[in-house]
Order: C-alpha cells, then sequence, then structure tokens
C-alpha cells in the first residue's frame, strides 16, 4: 500500500471508530428504554394543543404545491427565516417543547404534521418542510399505525436517534402525524 493510500486509510479507520465509540453499545437495552417511553411519546400524540393545532392547520387546506414552494425555501437556506421562525414560535412547538422538557435530553427533536405531511410545529429546525413524501408521515397517517425507524445519526438534531412516528388523531379520525426523535447516548 502506498504511503499517501495508507494515511488516507487510517484516516478513515479513525474516523469511524470515532464514530463507532459514540454508538450505545448495548443496542437491545437502549430499544427496552425506548418502549418504556413510549406512554409519555403517545400522550404528546394525544395532547389536546397538538390535536387542536393540527385540527386548525389542516381547516385551512393550503393547497400541496404551496407546502412544496415552502418546502423548497425551506431547504434553499440553512438560516432561521421568517417563515422557520413562525412554525417554530407556533402554540403547537410551545407544546412540544413542555413535552420534551418533561422527558429531558432523550427527546432530541418533536415534530407534528398536518393531512399533507406539512410542519405544523417544530422543537428544532428540520430538514425539510413538507415530511409528506416520506414514511415517517405516511405509516401514520395512511395506516394508523406507529413507525418505529432503524438507529441513525441525524443531521438536524446532530444525534445517533430512533425516530417514532405516531398518528394525530380527532377523535377515531387520523389527522396527522407526530414524529420524535429519541437520541440513543441520552436515554
Amino acid at each position: 500500500m502506498a504511503s499517501g493510500q495508507r494515511g488516507l486509510w487510517m484516516s478513515w479507520l479513525g474516523l469511524a471508530v470515532v464514530v463507532l465509540a459514540q454508538l450505545p453499545a448495548d443496542g437491545a437495552a437502549q430499544l427496552q428504554k425506548v418502549d418504556r417511553m413510549m406512554p409519555a411519546l403517545r400522550r404528546m400524540a394525544t395532547d389536546p394543543e397538538v390535536v387542536a393545532a393540527v385540527r386548525a392547520q389542516n381547516a385551512r387546506r393550503v393547497p400541496l404545491a404551496t407546502i412544496q414552494e415552502q418546502d423548497a425555501a425551506w431547504q434553499a437556506t440553512p438560516q432561521l427565516t421568517a417563515f422557520k421562525q413562525q412554525v417554530l414560535g407556533s402554540a403547537c412547538s410551545r407544546v412540544l417543547n413542555r413535552h420534551r422538557a418533561r422527558l429531558g435530553i432523550a427527546v432530541a427533536e418533536a415534530f407534528a404534521m398536518d393531512d399533507q405531511g406539512a410542519l405544523v410545529g417544530a422543537t428544532r429546525r428540520t430538514s425539510d418542510f413538507w415530511q409528506g413524501d416520506e414514511a415517517k408521515f405516511q405509516v401514520p397517517y395512511a395506516r394508523g399505525e406507529t413507525l418505529r425507524e432503524k438507529p441513525f445519526f441525524d443531521e438536524s438534531s446532530q444525534a445517533y436517534v430512533i425516530q417514532l412516528s405516531l398518528p394525530v388523531r380527532d377523535g377515531d379520525r387520523t389527522i396527522g402525524a407526530l414524529t420524535i426523535g429519541l437520541s440513543l447516548l441520552d436515554l
């Protein structure tokens, strides 16, 4: 192996060791902790203020084309724009932040979506505004099921997380979805 190749290999190996050292050692124990948190996460999805905020946004009937334009603008700039501030400062965001504060640092992020997958509220800036094309919206909204994704490194929260997405219901009717990212290192 040439000296330059060896140096590059060692750099990548070093990065891999650093990254792997940050992962929880016992994945099964971490998943049991996630299971123990499920009642609190369900309370977030059924919080009357979250349900009311999702219901109110659904009532506005924003066209999907407008939501996708908002999504493109959201993704186009990393800065905290007026629109991002509006979403992050919403009543729904304040409720999600209260839940997050009660649950502690294990909650890396939480965000609620309307019946089209557009953000209603969030505890932090997400990478995109429209989640309608993603399983985290589609599974809880269309099927009414909880989705537990595989753990991954989340760029927006800068943590190893497992995301759980739950339906938001108004009575028996699913009206949106809620995604909660749990930091595996902080469970």
